[in-house]
């Protein structure tokens, strides 16, 4: 790193000033409501042990662990007829456990919507495992992946073991509001869905939709890296169904048989889950969770697309733009004003608006909105957003 480098321009997410509010807009992995890490920094200070130290056979962690899938099963309404698996290796792990667990030979074929950078890499992912039907959802004029591609009959092979779709793609700003429906001739195929950042956010109709697994890293929206949830409809479950190189500890069956525990799991991000779920039935739910990522969002599409165009964002279908992570450029991606951006709103505690990925850092800042993030938190972005506006507009 250059000595000469700003801090707010390689991601820093410290603030300068100890006595400004830190908001934390990273994509992930980020924080947790205010509520629920108070809650758990209360829980080192009760007398006896913590998660952090519990055998994962011991009766204090398995009452954790029932608590925290009945909570998941309540506040989600999951029906009876799915399993609740805490599961290894995030998000990335899926995309190789999905193919393992639903494909038996590499013969098999799997239908994978590709209208972002996620689902690119879970496809490539997969194309390891079974074979591989691609729906492409790069728009043909510019290349860039800016909406969600029609479903139609024609481009579902009937042979599919599954779709598979992200229901929001955090790089490229891409949301299913709510899941798509199958053609109806196609709707025995059970749906894929990575779920890993818009989880808690709003309703799932798990037999409506036709869900057969649905998968989130914990790291975004329920909690700190290290665990997935992964809902497995049982009918796909079976020791004759995954592929015979399935790893034991990425098998769906071998989990639900062993009741999570057939090797230790992330005891006290489990438990992290627990709070987090906790807490959203404590403020109302997914439907309150739902209207305030509503609002969120629009305090922040709504200062993009009044700026006369000094904001911009890639997705112009509104009814497709993420609620959860909003892409925005400074007059077309200016790179002096984009810098002179993210130095000030550091220097105010507005921290993860750039990260380093392995993608780079593109053209887009991103605010993401989950969870630990406040009507007011996104109040304050905007309110700094249009004051830099009108200071470098001309």
């Amino acid at each position: 790193m250059n000595a000469n480098t700003h801090p707010a321009l390689v991601g820093s997410l410290s603030t300068p000033n100890p006595s400004v509010k830190l908001i934390n807009f990273s994509p992930g992995p980020t924080s947790l409501p205010k509520a629920v890490e108070d809650e758990i920094a209360a829980s080192f200070k009760k007398p006896g042990l913590t998660s952090l130290a519990l055998s994962h056979r011991s009766p204090e962690f398995l009452n954790i662990l029932d608590h925290v899938t009945a909570s998941v099963k309540r506040i989600m309404d999951i029906p009876d007829d799915y399993e609740v698996l805490f599961t290894h290796g995030g998000g990335h792990g899926q995309f190789a456990a999905v193919p393992l667990n639903l494909c038996h030979d590499k013969s098999d074929i799997a239908t994978y919507i590709v209208n972002g950078t996620w689902t690119e890499r879970a496809r490539d992912e997969a194309q390891k495992y079974c074979t591989v039907h691609t729906i492409d959802g790069r728009d043909p004029h510019t290349g860039g992946y800016t909406t969600f591609p029609e479903l139609t009959e024609e481009e579902i092979d009937p042979k599919s073991k599954f779709v598979y779709l992200c229901s929001n793609e955090t790089v490229n700003g891409i949301e299913n509001h709510r899941l798509p429906k199958l053609p109806e001739s196609r709707r025995n195929i059970p749906l894929v869905i990575d779920a890993s950042s818009d989880f808690t956010t709003k309703p799932i109709d798990w037999h409506g939709d036709g869900v057969g697994v649905l998968f989130a890293c914990a790291s975004k929206n329920i909690g700190h890296p290290g665990v997935t949830l992964t809902v497995v409809r049982r009918d796909l479950l079976g020791k004759d169904k995954a592929s015979p190189l399935c790893p034991g500890v990425f098998n769906y069956t071998i989990t639900v048989e062993a009741g999570n525990l057939w090797n230790t799991p992330a005891t006290f991000n489990i438990e992290v889950v627990g709070y987090l779920m906790d807490w959203l039935e404590r403020e109302g739910g997914v439907a309150e969770n739902e209207r305030r990522s509503i609002a969120k969002s629009r305090i922040l599409y709504d200062v993009i697309d009044n700026s006369d165009g000094f904001y911009g964002t890639p997705v112009q279908e509104k009814a497709l733009r993420s609620r959860m992570n909003i892409p925005f450029n400074i007059k077309g991606g200016d790179e002096e004003l984009t810098d002179e951006f993210l130095i000030q709103s550091w220097n105010e505690g507005m921290v993860g608006l750039r990260t380093l990925t392995p993608f780079g850092v593109g053209e887009y800042l991103r605010a993401s909105l989950y969870n630990g993030i406040t009507e007011e938190d996104a109040a304050s972005l905007a309110d700094f957003m249009q004051r830099f506006a009108r200071e470098n507009s001309g």
